[in-house]
C-alpha cells in the first residue's frame, strides 16, 4: 500500500508559498439523464425493472406493434382485433420483459503518514478528501459510460464495424439515428440534471431534445454540420445545462474529456478525406457517440453518506499500527448502470478530424 510521506511529498519548504491552484476535474454528463434509483441498505443487492409489453411488441423489438413482414401490417393489426357477432373473443394473456443489474462496490483509499499531518505545510488530507470526492463520480461515470457502449443500436460512420470506420459524424448519420430513435417510439427529454450553486444537482429545463454525448474531441466536427448552433448563439445561453456545446435538429451536444476514444480501431487511415485523427498514424481512433432518450437507460447506487467515507487521521493506535503513524481518507460506494431500453438509444461509433 502506498503512503503518502513527509520526505517523498514534493515540499514547499523555504520558498515563498503560492496559494493552491484548481486542479483539473472529471466532467459528469451521461449521469445527467436516466432513471435514478439509490437502493436502501439490507434490500439486497440486485434490482429488477419490468416492462409490459404491447399486441405485436417481443422482448427482442418491444417498442414495435409491427414486426417485418409482407403484406398490409397495419391494416392486418386492425382485422385482428375484429369480433363476430355474439362471439366471446379469446382471451390472452399479457408479456412482460424483466432487465435484472447487480450493484458493484467501489474502492478509493488516499494513505498518508503522521509527519506529513504534522509537519507538512499543505492540508494533505483536506485535499486527499476533494479528490475522493471528484474521483468516485468519475468512477461511476466510467462505469455507466462502459455499459452503455455495449448498445447493440450501433451506426457505424463510414463502415459497417468498428473496423471500417472511416467517417466522421455528419448530419445524415444524426438523421439515421433520430429515424431509429422515433421508429422505436423514443421519447425525447426536456429536463437535465444541472449543478446548483448551493452544490450537488437540481433538475431544469432543457430545451425538447435526444441528448447527445461526445468527446470534446467531436466538437470541430459538430461546427461542421449544416444548421448547427453553438451555445453562444442560444437565445438565452444560461439555460444551456454544464458542458452543452450547442445543438442541431432535435440534437442537443453535450462534451466530456472523459469520454475517451478507442485509439487505432478503425479504418487505414492513408489517403481519408478529411485526414483523420489517429493515435499511431495508421488507422483511426474510434468515439462513441452516445445518443439518449427519456429513460433509455437507468443507474442504480447506494448513497454514499458519513458512514461510507473513511477519514481516520494519525493517531489511532492498534495492533496493526501501534504508534498511530498512518492516516487514511477513503470511500466505498456502490453503483451500477443498466440499459432499460437498447432500441431507444443510439451508439454512434465515429472518426474525427486530424487538425494536422
Amino acid at each position: 500500500m502506498s503512503m503518502q510521506t513527509y520526505n517523498l511529498t514534493p515540499s514547499r519548504v523555504g520558498v515563498l508559498l503560492g496559494r493552491i491552484i484548481k486542479h483539473a476535474m472529471p466532467k459528469i454528463v451521461l449521469g445527467t439523464v436516466g432513471i435514478n434509483d439509490d437502493f436502501k441498505r439490507n434490500k439486497g443487492d440486485t434490482v429488477k425493472y419490468r416492462r409490459f409489453l404491447q399486441k405485436g411488441a417481443t422482448a427482442s423489438q418491444p417498442n414495435r406493434f409491427f414486426q417485418d413482414g409482407t403484406g398490409d401490417r397495419a391494416t392486418q393489426y386492425a382485422i385482428d382485433h375484429l369480433t363476430s357477432d355474439g362471439i366471446t373473443s379469446n382471451a390472452e394473456n399479457i408479456s412482460v420483459q424483466d432487465i435484472s443489474a447487480q450493484l458493484n462496490q467501489y474502492n478509493i483509499l488516499y494513505g498518508y503518514t503522521d509527519r506529513t499531518f504534522d509537519l507538512y505545510e499543505d492540508d494533505i488530507p483536506k485535499a486527499m478528501t476533494e479528490l475522493v470526492g471528484e474521483r468516485s463520480g468519475l468512477v461511476c461515470e466510467m462505469a455507466l459510460f462502459g455499459v452503455l457502449k455495449a448498445c447493440t443500436n450501433k451506426i457505424y460512420a463510414g463502415g459497417t464495424t468498428r473496423g471500417t470506420v472511416s467517417s466522421v459524424l455528419t448530419l445524415n448519420i444524426l438523421r439515421r439515428a433520430s429515424r431509429s430513435l422515433r421508429a422505436n417510439h423514443a421519447e425525447t427529454i426536456s429536463t437535465m440534471l444541472r449543478r446548483v450553486p448551493a452544490g450537488g444537482f437540481g433538475t431544469a429545463p432543457v430545451g425538447i431534445c435526444f441528448p447527445t454525448f461526445l468527446s470534446t474531441d467531436l466538437i470541430p466536427d459538430l461546427r461542421e454540420l449544416p444548421g448547427f448552433t453553438p451555445v453562444e448563439e442560444y437565445g438565452n445561453p444560461s439555460e444551456a445545462v454544464e458542458n452543452e456545446v450547442g445543438k442541431c435538429e432535435t440534437f442537443r451536444f453535450i462534451a466530456s474529456p472523459e469520454l475517451v476514444e478507442i485509439q487505432d480501431a478503425g479504418a487505414a487511415v492513408a489517403g481519408a478525406v478529411p485526414p483523420l485523427k489517429s493515435t499511431s498514424g495508421t488507422s483511426a481512433d474510434v468515439y462513441q457517440v452516445i445518443v439518449g432518450s427519456k429513460d433509455a437507460w437507468g443507474h442504480i447506487g447506494l448513497n454514499m453518506d458519513k458512514e461510507s467515507v473513511t477519514a481516520l487521521p494519525p493517531g489511532v493506535r492498534d495492533k496493526a499500527d501501534p504508534q498511530g503513524q498512518r492516516g487514511y481518507v477513503g470511500t466505498k460506494f456502490y453503483y451500477n448502470a443498466v440499459i432499460l431500453n437498447n432500441l431507444q438509444m443510439v451508439v454512434i461509433e465515429c472518426a474525427t478530424r486530424s487538425l494536422a
